[in-house]
């Protein structure tokens, strides 16, 4: 999920929105100012409920911001590098580029959203004692009450042992510690998110056919979303598995082709090299060497960035200029293990990865490079199993140590 809008950095985290946050906004602005506030409390100008539902959206969003910090804050106090913050429909997600390093250290992240959700809604339960004790205008106080409640059942909610929520987080530390296997632990998480999914889309199919439209069904779009996820997230663990021990080096394409910063967009379009080839290529610039004669690396340059630029303005406007800069674009080392970074690796070319060795670009990394090399590795698994059952394992051809020049030898002929 990546975001619409960026709102800017806390503590160093970037924080965006998606644009599904306006509908769920407006649902609940909408459900306070024209139902809750005015049937709990009648009398009052419609102008006071709308300024009043429109602050309490605003102060939930804040509540589920402050979940995700959390989450994200803990993660890196435990070694684990965060991407971004997204705010969407069905709540917010903190997007980690790793996995966590133990199990405890998997119990910490996953745990203290709830947490953080349980003590906002024990603190808006006492902003709600202080109102009403100092006779403050009821629908405020009943937009206390509301957000009281809303959180600690945001807090119940997420504890639910079902994968992709923060209880299947706990669920997976928990089976993680008791078999030492972070994926049979993955596997027992995902099916348990996959099963209560399921369960919510049933049930709110049910309400549905009872007469409540509207809440069954956003009972069942939320179980099969968290259905839909358990089953994304257990297919990611057994790529991992696949990919371990892998490095970035063994599936870039090395040496790609590079764009001068200096050369104007016309130009970049105009040339066969950039406009046949490929969507995406390497911009250098003109600092000082970093090896071997290279120069460094400053930004990617993508198909779809140059052509953005207006035509009458490509002639004046440079490679430089347009560019995705390299502090927003993907950045690995050539010998980290592509299963870290597996979840940076989407499709589009402005998603590509530049992989630098010693500081120098050593290739480039795209999602169908990851998926040769997961067919590659799958297949020779196979032929390894099947060499296996065949008391002829030794020429199965699938190990790790045969790997590299495998795949070397595969992709250079494709």
């Amino acid at each position: 999920m990546r975001a619409t809008v960026v709102l800017g950095r806390i503590a160093g985290i970037r924080v965006g929105v998606h644009w599904s946050v306006l509908l769920i906004f407006g649902v609940i602005v909408l459900g306070l100012a024209q139902g809750r506030l005015p049937q709990a409390h009648p009398g009052e100008g419609w102008p006071v409920y709308w300024a009043i539902g429109l602050l309490t959206a605003v102060v939930f969003f804040a509540s589920l911001l402050a979940h995700e910090l959390a989450h994200a804050i803990v993660a890196r106090r435990n070694g684990v590098e965060v991407d971004d913050i997204v705010l969407w429909l069905l709540g917010g997600a903190a997007r980690l580029k790793a996995e966590a390093p133990s199990p405890a250290a998997e119990l910490r992240i996953a745990g203290v959203g709830p947490l953080v959700s349980l003590v906002l809604g024990g603190l808006f339960a006492l902003a709600t004692w202080g109102l009403d004790a100092v006779s403050a205008p009821g629908p405020v106080v009943e937009a206390a009450v509301w957000l009281a409640v809303i959180n600690i059942l945001l807090a119940a909610f997420n504890v639910i042992p079902a994968a992709p929520l923060d209880g299947g987080r706990l669920l997976r530390a928990f089976l993680w510690w008791r078999t030492g296997d972070r994926l049979r632990a993955t596997a027992g998480a995902t099916t348990a998110g996959r099963v209560f999914g399921w369960l919510l889309v049933a049930f709110g199919l049910l309400l549905f056919m009872r007469g409540d439209v509207f809440g069954g069904l956003w009972l069942a779009m939320i179980g099969w979303f968290l259905a839909a996820t358990a089953t994304a997230e257990g297919q990611q663990a057994q790529l991992r598995a696949v990919l371990a021990g892998v490095p970035v080096r063994d599936v870039m394409t090395p040496d790609p082709v590079t764009v001068p910063a200096g050369l104007t967009v016309a130009r970049f379009l105009d040339d066969p090299r950039y406009r046949y080839r490929h969507s995406a290529f390497p911009v250098t610039g003109e600092g000082v060497d970093v090896g071997g004669g290279a120069r460094p690396v400053v930004g990617l340059m993508t198909l779809d960035l140059a052509r953005a630029v207006g035509e009458e303005r490509r002639p004046a406007v440079t490679v430089g200029q347009a560019m995705l800069p390299l502090e927003r674009a993907e950045v690995v080392d050539a010998d980290t293990p592509l299963a870290e970074v597996l979840p940076r690796v989407e499709p589009g070319a402005e998603h590509r990865l530049l992989v630098l060795d010693g500081g120098r670009l050593a290739g480039i990394v795209s999602a169908s490079d990851v998926s040769r090399a997961v067919t590659w590795l799958m297949t020779t698994a196979q032929r390894g199993a099947e060499a296996r059952r065949g008391g002829d394992a030794a020429d199965s051809g699938g190990r790790r140590g045969d790997w590299g020049q495998g795949w070397d030898d595969r992709s250079r002929g494709a």
